[in-house]
């Protein structure tokens, strides 16, 4: 799992959404939720921000971090 993926994943928790809950107020689809959870390595950066700016964060493009 991404440290993307990981984070989306607690952050819905901690406020106490639904996959369901988070792709309403997100304003994107159940499935890409889940594909994001995934970790799902091809998504569109801007659904992935349109869910972050629930959270108060946002993705932006940098350097390549090996793990």
């Amino acid at each position: 799992m991404s440290k993307l993926s990981e984070f989306v994943k607690e952050m819905r928790k901690e406020y106490g959404l639904t996959q369901v809950d988070l792709s309403q107020k997100s304003g994107v689809g159940l499935r890409f939720v889940r594909e994001l959870e995934q970790g799902k390595e091809t998504l569109r950066l801007d659904k992935v921000n349109q869910v972050l700016a629930l959270f108060g964060s946002e993705m932006l493009p940098g350097k390549k971090v090996e793990s």
